[in-house]
Formats: structure tokens, C-alpha cells, sequence
């Protein structure tokens, strides 16, 4: 090689090399993503929203630590899903396309591991990805470098996960919240690489029924009773034959075993007998009681020492009708609340990892859940439905340098807006066919002009607590709901009825409005690829 040829080599060898320093600098300025989801978290029971529980909730400080996302980012008070249940939510998510664009339309489905996915894009782009805990997906995870994840619902005691260097299941003693913050906070500082960004799910179980809480909550919220909501006795008059249906009310349907803890377990209680014990439902509620059967002596020993005394109080009473409502409603809640406070000591105890390690100024941090979930409303537990409880879901996203601490937006969200906000916010283009919209702009507090008026919301009923097939849109104030398979309609005036107790879909002073809603939803539906 001549001096010429060579040094001509040296140059093409320097501008390729400027080109990936260029490159690396561009991508060691995108930012981490650190993706902290729960499973049926309502909003009534996060300090940070507003409803009727907040008083109570941050009295007992029970989510300071998800509190504080929200005081130093934006959280936002009109946040909904698509479709209000586990799976679906979480591959619109994954998506940004709803359910039925993305075929997951109900839990027993299975993802297609094949289709276009955040994670699969962050990987085209150099991140580093992993997913850590709930996946519910019927599938494997794709998309992600490693993951450690339950097999379908997961446990709350001595959880099986399954991880991508090992198909076996593989049982991890302990409780579930703290083993998922455990593994998140090893990923982060055994697993990463350190020369990319990452994007990580850090995805809990709780609150999900069956509600199994950690030892050291067992007395959280003794002598105390939660407030209970204007409609825990609910008759479902003024609406459609659909509401009272179904088969999720704590008087009639909540398991006596399971749920509320009276029964002594399984193992112990022959199943003929707890079937006596609890109400019967025609559809097929999926309650598991191997809960019980995977606990270590010492968990049993300490389950026992608080619930039975608990229990034989319980009987003493000897409750009947309304009282007894009353009780399972304490009973339940407060097991579900309590389960929420042990996960938000450990989604304090991540955040503090990021800060001791330098993370936490290069890190956008994301808490959200798969949907709401009733709290009595109604006198329900569950979701499914959508009536605000179930519809509006949490979205606190803090972004250092970006977000204004303690912002609250009011503009309408969904969480088919995840994915194309995820990428936006790393500086990655969305794919067309996503039917989310970026919130990038919200988050940096400007309202694009043509920013959404309308939600679409499709629920599609698998016989599980009777919840019957669904579809409809909801305003800044209306609401209207299509119960399509038994040609039913349900209008609600939010500003008005915010409890939803009474349909105006026959009143004549709402026919205009009625009018209008329809032609919504027939829009949503064409521009969403709606039938």
C-alpha cells in the first residue's frame, strides 16, 4: 500500500470513528427508563389523587413513596385504559394499540410474541431492556434482554418465576413485593451495562386479589375502619338491566376463604365446605387457594397468630345482612391496602437505589397501573366495568429536567399512549401504525391544539363475573355506554352525577347530548379500526 492509499485509509477509518463517537454521545444522552407498574391499583387509594379516601390514605401514609413521583413530576387526573382488565392493558401498553387491533382482547388470550413492541424498538436503538416481575401475557416475554417473570397471576408467598436463562420454575421464598424490588435493584446494579441506557420494567402483583398481606402489615390499620363509599348498598336502579347482573358484589360474591380470610386454609378445610360458605356464581371466577398450601412454617405460624383471633371475633357476632357487608368490606379493603403499602416500600426502596448511584437525575421514572379497581363502589370489588372506578387508571411520570415538580395535568390520557410517549421522550419516531399519541408535550406542560376530546373503551366479556360485553366513549363530561349484545344504552352526566347512579340516556333534556355522543363513538370507532 503507497502513502497515499494509506493515508487515505486512516482518513475514512477517522470519520467512521467520529461517526460512532458521535453516535455513542448521541445515545448516552438518552435517558434511562425505569417503568414501575402494579396490578388493580385505584386511584382511591394513592395519596397523591383526590377522592374520598385520601384523607385516610395519607394519614397512614400508605404510597409516600409514589407520592413523592408525583410531587416532582406530573401526574395526570384523567388517565384511562382501554379495556379494564390485566392482560389486555398490558399489550396496549407494550402496543399503543388497543385490544383488538393487537388481539389481545381478554385474559386466557395469548400475546403475539411477534408483533412490534416499545421494548423491541428500545432494543433496535441500543437500550438495554428487562422486564421484572408480572408479565400475564399467555406468552414469553420478547423484546427484552433479560426477564425474570411470574407465571400467570404469580403468588404473594414464596413466588415461582420464570427467567430467560431458565424456562424451569423456580420458587423464591420470601413475599412477593420485596422479591420483586430485590431483583429489581440487583438488575440494576449486578446486570446493566453500564454503557447503555435501559429501559426496565419493574412490574409488582400487588394489590391483586387474592390480597395477601406481608407479615409486618398484619396489624396495619387495626382499630381503624375505612371510610366506606355513598353507594357501598347500591340497588342499581335508574340504569340498564346490565349493572345488576353481574356477580362481583361484596355481599353476594366475594370468596369467604380466599378474599376474606375466615376460613382456615385449604389444607385444612375441605373444598366442599368452602363452597358451602361462599355464595354461588354462575360464571367462572378464577380463585386460586394454593396461596396457603406454599407458605414455610414460620408464615403459617405468623398467618394464624393474627387471623384466627381476628376470625373467632368475626363469628362471635354472628352478623346478618347489611353489618355483614360492612365487615367483609373492612375486611377486604384493608387486606388490599395493606398489600399496596408493602409495595410502595419497595418502589421507595428502587428510587433510593437510583439516587445513592447517581441514576436518578439520567432516569424518567413511569408508575402506573393496569386499571382501577372498585373499592365498594357500587357496592363492588373488581373492575371490568366502564364506570369511572375501573376506567381511570394512575399515570405519574417524573422526568428530571423536563417535568415541573407537583404538576397536575387534566387532559384526557390512555394507555395506548405509553409506548409512542416512551419512544418520543428518547428521541425515537414512532411507527405509523401506533393509534396512541406521544405525551411528550404534556409532560413538558404544553396542550397541543388538536389534543384529544374523546376516549374509546371496549370491554369484552369472557363469563367472568358476569360482566357482560361493552363498548363506548367518555368526554371531559359525558359519558355513554353501549351494552351492544343486549342493544342497551347508558348516558351519564358526569359534572352532575359523578357517582354514575342514574342513566340519562331516556331523559328528553338529553337527547341532544345523546345525539352527539353517538356520533363519538361512531368516529372513534372508524378512526380506531373499530369493526
Amino acid at each position: 500500500m503507497n502513502r497515499r492509499d494509506f493515508l487515505k485509509g486512516i482518513g475514512v477509518l477517522s470519520i467512521g470513528l467520529s461517526s460512532c463517537q458521535l453516535l455513542e454521545k448521541k445515545r448516552a444522552k438518552q435517558p434511562n427508563i425505569l417503568f414501575i407498574f402494579s396490578d388493580d391499583h385505584s386511584l382511591q387509594t394513592l395519596g397523591a389523587y383526590e377522592s374520598r379516601m385520601q384523607d385516610f390514605i395519607k394519614k397512614h401514609r400508605i404510597t409516600p413513596n409514589i407520592d413523592k413521583i408525583a410531587s416532582e413530576g406530573v401526574l395526570f387526573e384523567n388517565s384511562f385504559v382501554g379495556n379494564s382488565i390485566c392482560g389486555p392493558s398490558r399489550a396496549s401498553i407494550l402496543t399503543g394499540k388497543h385490544s383488538h387491533i393487537n388481539g389481545f382482547t381478554g385474559n386466557g388470550d395469548q400475546f403475539d410474541a411477534n408483533q412490534w413492541t416499545v421494548a423491541k424498538e428500545l432494543q433496535k436503538e441500543n437500550y438495554q431492556t428487562a422486564v421484572i416481575g408480572k408479565w400475564h401475557l399467555g406468552s414469553l416475554p420478547t423484546g427484552f434482554d433479560d426477564y425474570n417473570v411470574l407465571p400467570g397471576q404469580g403468588m404473594y408467598y414464596n413466588p415461582d418465576f420464570i427467567s430467560k436463562d431458565s424456562r424451569e420454575l423456580v420458587r423464591k421464598q420470601g413475599y412477593c413485593s420485596d422479591i420483586i424490588g430485590d431483583m429489581t435493584i440487583e438488575w440494576l446494579d449486578k446486570k446493566r451495562d453500564k454503557s447503555k441506557s435501559f429501559f426496565l420494567c419493574s412490574w409488582h402483583k400487588a394489590p391483586h386479589r387474592t390480597w395477601m398481606p406481608h407479615p409486618r402489615y398484619f396489624n396495619l390499620l387495626d382499630g381503624v375502619d375505612v371510610p366506606e363509599p355513598e353507594n357501598l348498598f347500591d340497588d342499581y336502579e335508574g340504569r340498564t338491566s346490565s349493572a345488576s347482573l353481574q356477580e362481583m358484589t361484596i355481599r353476594d360474591h366475594i370468596n369467604i376463604s380466599t378474599d376474606v380470610k375466615v376460613t382456615p386454609p385449604v389444607a385444612t378445610t375441605p373444598l366442599e365446605k368452602i363452597r358451602e360458605l361462599t355464595p354461588r356464581t354462575k360464571s367462572k371466577d378464577p380463585v386460586t387457594f394454593d396461596e396457603f398450601k406454599r407458605m414455610t412454617t414460620e408464615q403459617k405460624k405468623a398467618w394464624d397468630k393474627y387471623y384466627v383471633p381476628r376470625n373467632e371475633k368475626f363469628r362471635a357476632k354472628n352478623l346478618k345482612g347489611k353489618e355483614l357487608t360492612k365487615w367483609k368490606y373492612q375486611a377486604y379493603l384493608k387486606d388490599y391496602i395493606k398489600c399496596i403499602k408493602a409495595m410502595d416500600d419497595n418502589v421507595g426502596k428502587v428510587l433510593a437505589y437510583l439516587k445513592e448511584n447517581d441514576l436518578e437525575k439520567d432516569t424518567i421514572v413511569i408508575y402506573s397501573s393496569d386499571q382501577g379497581f372498585y373499592n365498594g363502589e357500587h357496592g363492588w370489588y373488581d373492575k371490568r366495568w366502564m364506570y369511572e372506578e375501573s376506567l381511570r387508571n394512575p399515570l405519574i411520570v417524573k422526568w428530571p429536567k423536563v417535568t415541573k415538580p407537583g404538576t397536575r395535568c387534566k387532559e384526557m390520557v390512555q394507555n395506548i399512549d405509553y409506548a409512542p410517549t416512551i419512544l418520543d421522550a428518547v428521541g425515537i419516531q414512532p411507527p405509523k401504525e401506533i393509534q396512541g399519541e406521544s405525551l411528550v408535550p404534556l409532560l413538558k406542560g404544553k396542550i397541543p391544539e388538536d389534543w384529544r376530546k374523546s376516549i374509546l373503551y371496549t370491554y369484552y366479556g369472557k363469563d367472568i363475573h358476569a360482566v357482560i360485553s361493552h363498548r363506548g366513549v367518555r368526554t371531559q363530561r359525558y359519558k355513554l355506554i353501549e351494552f351492544f349484545t343486549k342493544n342497551e344504552w347508558e348516558l351519564y352526566d358526569l359534572k352532575k352525577d359523578p357517582l354514575e347512579m342514574h342513566s340519562e340516556y331516556d331523559n328528553p333534556d338529553y337527547q341532544s347530548i345523546v345525539s352527539d355522543m353517538k356520533q363519538e363513538l361512531k368516529k372513534l370507532k372508524t378512526d380506531y379500526q373499530l369493526e
